[in-house]
């Protein structure tokens, strides 16, 4: 958790992000080491930075060529160590903002690296996900996704790439990027790609504080409202998305007296700025799917929902971002509006997408739609197949159920 705050603390010291990932990475083993032995400290998350810092401050020492910053520091270090991170305060700027974590993603977004390379890099360092996490939440092979890491740190490091918010012209040119790199960390902690829990607060908690954050550094751009409507009124269903055991609880079962009011609230103004603020052409990506979003957040039951509208929305968001995966969930919308039939056309045609090969939510959307039209031996197989590729246990105990409702041979089965 604390991971991605240290290495944005050390990297606005070394200005290498490898570097500040390697020195994040000793202060965790220092951790292991010592607190079983002197016990946890008070603030572990002040005694993880001061201890990267202080490994970063030696590295310094040893480059002649940052002997002023290492004096710099060194200062800070002493007369606000009772502050916990002793940064080095940064001349006002109105124009600036002083958040490190930020200061990473832009970082991690530079031009200078491939729009793939940028968000599989970002995602590691301040999301903190692996390798096989980042791959499937990119529909990439793992091999491929550890390649594009390593190169874009050697790249960052090789082309002395500054560490900080860049501003104009290339700022607006990184922020589709960042954009992007921040809802790949949101949906991670939604819908976790793998593991026991089903969720992952505080990786939906770190993409909405960087949303926020983002739509206060560029209250001008319609797409970071979007973002920010969209991120609030999905977290808003977070308490409702799981049982008593920590089970997914689908949207149709979901008790909206559990869904937070404040968040809504808060998605339905931040949508309201974004469209203030839009400068023509039509709503953007992030603006769409917050109207969607939206449009499930004003239903106060699961059959008051305006799936006709939601069904438009998609069309619109596929017209203006291609992608399997948006005519996928444009197909469940159909459904919802129009019927499974209709829908099951649209998921068929998708079946030779590269990209949905392994993808578990293709079949898994496929048999509820076989089901609702009564195939339910076809259904079935579907359930099991979406549950083999999945690799969420909560996920793969809810695809098998389905699969048994179906008249398979449940769960237990051997």
């Amino acid at each position: 958790m604390e991971s991605p705050r240290i290495i944005a603390g050390v990297a606005r010291i070394v200005r290498d992000v490898g570097i500040a990932e390697e020195l994040a990475q000793d202060a965790l083993v220092a951790a292991l080491e010592q607190w079983p032995r002197d016990g946890v400290p008070d603030n572990p998350g002040a005694w993880l930075m001061a201890t990267a810092k202080h490994r970063a401050i030696d590295l310094v020492r040893r480059r002649e060529r940052y002997a002023r910053k290492l004096a710099e520091m060194g200062r800070d270090l002493e007369t606000s160590a009772a502050h916990g991170y002793g940064y080095v305060d940064e001349p006002s700027d109105p124009d600036d903002i002083d958040d490190d974590l930020l200061r990473l993603v832009f970082t991690a977004c530079h031009p200078v690296l491939s729009a793939e390379a940028r968000i599989a890099l970002t995602l590691r360092l301040l999301g903190g996900l692996t390798t096989p996490e980042i791959a499937r939440a990119y529909l990439a092979p793992e091999a491929t996704v550890a390649q594009r890491i390593v190169r874009a740190k050697r790249t960052l490091a090789a082309k002395g790439v500054a560490f900080e918010v860049p501003y104009g012209p290339e700022r607006e040119a990184r922020l589709g990027s960042v954009l992007e790199v921040i809802y790949l960390i949101f949906n991670e902690g939604y819908a976790a790609t793998a593991g026991d829990d089903w969720l992952r607060p505080s990786l939906c908690e770190d993409a909405l504080r960087l949303a926020r954050v983002l739509a206060e550094l560029m209250p001008k751009e319609s797409e970071v409202h979007g973002l920010v409507a969209l991120l609030e009124l999905q977290t808003s269903r977070s308490a409702a998305r799981t049982g008593p055991s920590g089970e997914p609880v689908l949207l149709k079962d979901q008790s909206r007296s559990r869904w937070n009011r404040m968040l809504i609230r808060r998605g339905f103004a931040a949508l309201a700025r974004a469209e203030a603020v839009s400068t023509g052409g039509g709503p953007g990506p992030y603006v769409l799917q917050a109207a969607i979003a939206a449009c499930h957040a004003h239903a106060y039951t699961y059959e008051e929902t305006d799936w006709t509208r939601i069904a438009t929305l998609y069309g619109l968001l596929a017209a203006r971002m291609p992608s399997p995966v948006v005519e996928l969930n444009r197909a469940v919308a159909v459904s919802m509006a129009e019927g499974p039939e209709p829908a099951l056309a649209l998921v068929d045609a998708l079946a030779a997408e590269p990209a949905l090969r392994d993808y578990h939510l293709l079949p898994s959307v496929r048999g509820d739609l076989l089901a609702r039209l009564g195939r339910t031996e076809e259904a079935r197989t579907e359930f099991e197949r979406a549950a083999s590729l999945t690799r969420n246990e909560r996920e793969r105990e809810l695809l098998l159920a389905r699969a048994a409702e179906c008249g398979g041979r449940g769960p237990g089965a051997s």
